[in-house]
Formats: C-alpha cells, structure tokens, sequence
C-alpha cells in the first residue's frame, strides 16, 4: 500500500512539475541569444545635452556618495542632474550641494507633499520629469544606491538609439558583504530569472516586460505621451508597472546586462534583503491575478521542491531498486532542475561583485536557499506593504 501511495504522489506531482520545466527551459534556451552586456562608450557630438538624470533621495547619506561621483565622471551627453528629495532628515541635501559646488549640472529640489494615490518614488520621479529640461531627448532615472562607471550613459544611450528602444533599463551587477546575503541573495535573485526571459531578450508580450528602475532610460516624448509616471502612481514596482504600460502603447521596451557599467549595493545583510527587497519581488502590483498565480506556481514546481523532493526521497524511501517507476522519474526530473540551478550559478556569477566578501563561498551553496526564496514570494504576494523606506501607507 506503501508504494501504491507514494507512486500515486509521485505522478501526481511529474504532471504538475513537467510543464513548468518545459516553460522554464523553453526560458533558459533563448540565453544564447541575447543582447550582449551594455559597455561603457565614449560620448560623441550627437550626444550633446541629450539626457536628464533624475534621482529620486530620502535619507540616502550613507549611500549617495559613490552615485554622486559616478555621476560627475558622466560626459556631456548629461544635460542636467537633478536630485529630487523627500525631506532627509540625514543630511543627504549637505551631500548634493557640495557635489553642486563642484559639478553645476547638479540640481537640487524638494518635492511637493505626497498626494494620497501615490507611492514615495515615483511621485519624486514624477516631479523630476515636470521639472527636468524639455530640450533633452532622454530621460534616465536612478536610484540612490548604484554606482555607475564612467561611460555609463553613453554607452546606454547608444545601444538604445541602434537598437531603437523607446524605453531600456539595466540589471546591474550587486555588490556582497556578508554571508547571509551571499547565500539568500541570489536565490532571490533567481526568482526573476526563471519567471521572465533573459536579460537581452525582447518579449512580444507587454505583460512580461522586466525593468528595473534603478537604471531607467525613457525618451521624454514616449513618456510624456504616457502621463510622465502617473500611471504607475500607486505601484510599489513602478519600474515594471510603467514600463508595461508603455509597452502596452507599442513602444520598443528592452531589459539590458549591465554588469559592466554599474554597480549597487542595495542592503545590509540578509535580513534587510529578506525584508526589503523580498515584499517587491513578487510584482503583484503589475500583474494580473492569474498571471501572478501562474508564477506562483513556476516558481514552486522549478525552485521551490527540487531540493525538497530529492531530500525526502533520499531521506525516507526505499532502495533504487526497490522503487516503482513514478518515484524515480519523479527524482530523475529533480535532479536535473538541481543541475540546472547550480549551472544558472554559473551564468549569473558576473553579476555579483564578491571581492570584498565575507563568506563569499556561500554564493555556489546559494541553491540550498531556494525553498526560503520561494516562500518570500508567496508571503509577499498576499501582502500589501504599509511601511515603505520610512513613509507609512494606508
């Protein structure tokens, strides 16, 4: 009866597990073809003052620094450089005004008080793009934390203007401290990966266009026929929320490597990443119902119970060769998805900056976090954030 039970589980979970491997590996074959990583470029006289950057600020002081820098080494394709900021209280203004005395593209301005339907970001993002210059062609938002090479803006200004994209961002390449964060960080990470193509891949279908907002280049014609960010005024993932909608429209929208151009830290240890960065991932606020459901359950067949499945067999079933057909090809088809992930490892290792690393080895043991990673998604899908970055939502 034993056996009956678990091979009647054991096919229970192949139908539910086998569709989601071919969708993931359907994903995973278009690496190949992706657009290869942004490269910093030397700006050329077509470039001239066609970009606004804006740079959304509150309570960034321990952060800002390396950005501020970053951006001065920018060429003269920056026109401007405004730092919005929601009233820090940790002297992030002092910081700017000081990189003002030496780089007048600075800008400095508060925004307005934050109306009711809007989420902090993309109302500071949204006072920025009324604020920034009409006679810039490009719109780049930036977040606070990155640390972008000389070149960056170039080079990415460039690829979208050969490319033709309306609309590019970046994945950057994360920068990791701490043990914790080596091991959970990329299994968090890899969430994204497997729910959406490859970074470099253009997708036909608007609802599953990635972006990330903190490299995000827009011209400021596509998005001022959108409404600037009013679109994505309520959305805790503005970044995707917009860049979906723009897509929509029929805009060219495109989600770049950029590895090679900037780098971010973005929290401390594994329990802020775990708090912080884990309640955004999931992307409700720019998915559908079924769509996010769907995902759910990807991210569970694929991520979620290889390791769980293949502990559970090892630990509490019968001899190889005493086990029915089901369970084997039920361990069979988790094995492969565990060679898969520890090869994605592999693939995503230059995106991450471990040279001042305590405990980087962890990152290749990173699998093991897998199930946790899962689950974050799942709390965090059913969850609606009231705390954001110090503001309190009701």
């Amino acid at each position: 009866m034993t056996l009956i039970v678990e091979s009647a589980i054991s096919l229970l979970l192949l139908l539910i597990q086998l569709p989601a491997t071919a969708i993931l590996f359907s994903r995973l074959l278009k690496g190949p073809r992706r657009h290869p990583p942004i490269e910093p470029q030397q700006p050329t006289p077509d470039l001239l003052g066609k970009v606004s950057v804006v740079v959304p600020t509150l309570n960034e002081a321990l952060r800002i620094s390396p950005l501020l820098a970053g951006l001065s080494q920018q060429s003269y394709e920056v026109r401007e450089i405004m730092v919005v900021d929601s009233k820090s209280s940790d002297g992030t203004p002092d910081l700017v005004k000081a990189s003002q005395q030496k780089d007048p593209r600075f800008r400095l301005m508060t925004d307005d008080p934050l109306p009711p339907s809007w989420v902090g970001r993309p109302w500071a993002l949204h006072n920025g793009f009324l604020y920034s210059s009409e006679g810039s062609q490009w719109f780049l938002g930036l977040d606070a934390d990155i640390e972008p090479h000389p070149g960056l803006v170039a080079g990415l200004v460039k690829t979208a203007e050969a490319q033709g994209y309306d609309l590019v961002s970046l994945s950057p390449q994360f920068i990791l401290k701490y043990p914790g964060e080596c091991w959970l960080q990329p299994a968090l990470l890899m969430t994204l990966l497997y729910r959406f193509d490859p970074a470099g891949i253009n997708t036909d279908q608007p609802e599953r266009v990635m972006a990330n907002g903190q490299c995000f280049l827009c011209r400021r014609s596509v998005l001022a026929a959108v409404g600037g960010y009013s679109s994505a005024r309520s959305s805790f993932c503005d970044d995707v929320t917009l860049a979906r909608n723009i897509a929509i429209q029929g805009y060219k929208v495109g989600f770049l490597d950029g590895a090679k151009v900037l780098k971010v830290r973005m929290y401390e240890g594994a329990m802020e990443t775990w708090k912080e960065w884990g309640r955004s991932l999931d992307l409700k606020d720019a998915t559908s119902r079924s769509q996010l459901w769907g995902d759910l359950w990807l991210l569970t067949c694929v991520q979620g119970l290889p390791l769980l499945i293949v502990f559970t067999f090892l630990l509490i079933s019968p001899p190889l060769s005493d086990s029915p057909t089901p369970p084997l090809l039920l361990l069979g088809l988790n094995l492969f998805l565990l060679v898969i992930r520890f090869a994605m490892l592999i693939a995503i290792a230059p995106s991450y900056d471990r040279t001042s690393a305590k405990g980087g080895w962890l990152f290749w043991l990173s699998p093991l976090a897998d199930p946790l990673a899962v689950l974050r998604i799942f709390l965090s899908a059913f969850h609606t954030p009231r705390e954001w970055r110090g503001r309190k939502y009701s």
